[in-house]
């Protein structure tokens, strides 16, 4: 989500740089579609450094609070991109100039945390829902049965108690960046390692028939975005995020009751099922083109930093 929207920005013909703080194999700085990247070795380690020169600082996570510090030095205005709906998230980024969340239910739900907070509240608030190129993973769907991320969260001991459940049935699953990863073995399941973003078309969506969003908390689900590009179903866990990222194209199921995800996955999977509700899934897609909302992110970022 955050390089989408620095890209934006860099393809307005913005300076947009980017210090990473985590230790990585890497030595030399380098772009990326347009947006420049110091390694840990290469970036600033002092608020005052961090500061200089800057219009606008922009973080997200647990940067945010080092960013606010930074930005003191210099008054400069700070962005924060909120992930998630928890109280370290608002907290931090309380009093900022901007605070940008990804989707409507989340916007909602920091108003009325800040409503009862004597924490104050950001001056701006908007909503850029991650914004994804259809084009950028738009394939012809696979097979398989496809959950991304196989910890425990995102579902991973569901996934394999449906693979178990169903021997007749092929099952993808995508190692994640992040969480314990639940995996073993089944004659019916692959399990493959992490992609990066780029490789998703290919060795992931090119491979899915029906993508699983069983996560317990989601704040919108990117992947199941991704996946409609290419007319893939999702079946989800009805949280909040991804409810509303997914629309009328959703199908819902709680997390718990497997005898219906499991009435759902062998539905989608005859042809008619499922090529009814691959159009609603296109269609989603084609509602969630973020053009306009990147233009407004932009238009926000720039009238912050006056």
């Amino acid at each position: 989500m955050t390089h989408s929207m620095l890209r934006a920005l860099a393809e307005r013909g913005h300076d947009v740089r980017v210090h990473l703080f985590r230790r990585a194999a890497l030595a030399d700085r380098y772009a990326l579609q347009g947006v420049q990247v110091w390694p840990a070795p290469l970036a600033s380690r002092t608020p005052a450094a961090l500061a200089a020169g800057a219009d606008v600082l922009v973080s997200h996570l647990e940067g945010v609070p080092y960013v606010k510090e930074a930005a003191a030095c210099g008054r400069i205005p700070v962005v924060s991109i909120c992930h998630n709906t928890y109280s370290q998230t608002f907290e931090e980024a309380s009093g900022v100039g901007l605070a940008v969340y990804n989707s409507r239910w989340m916007l909602e739900t920091a108003e009325k945390w800040y409503a009862d907070s004597d924490a104050p509240a950001p001056e701006r608030a908007l909503v850029v829902r991650p914004p994804v190129f259809a084009a950028e993973y738009r394939t012809t769907p696979g097979d398989r049965v496809t959950l991304v991320n196989l910890n425990a969260n995102k579902g991973g001991e569901i996934f394999w108690e449906l693979a178990e459940r169903m021997p007749d049935v092929d099952f993808l699953g995508v190692r994640g960046s992040y969480g314990d990863q639940v995996v073993r073995q089944a004659p019916n399941v692959e399990v493959v390692p992490h992609i990066p973003g780029s490789g998703m078309r290919a060795a992931v969506y090119g491979r899915t028939r029906i993508l699983l969003a069983l996560s317990d908390y989601e704040s919108w689900g990117r992947v199941a975005a991704e996946a409609a590009a290419s007319g893939i179903p999702t079946i989800a866990h009805p949280t909040p995020g991804l409810t509303e990222c997914l629309g009328p194209a959703g199908t819902f199921a709680d997390r718990d009751d497997l005898e219906a995800i499991e009435a759902h996955i062998r539905r989608l999977l005859r042809p008619r099922a499922w090529a009814a509700a691959s159009k609603r899934a296109l269609a989603r897609s084609a509602e969630l083109d973020p053009a306009a909302e990147l233009d407004a992110w932009c238009r926000a970022v720039e009238e912050v930093a006056g």
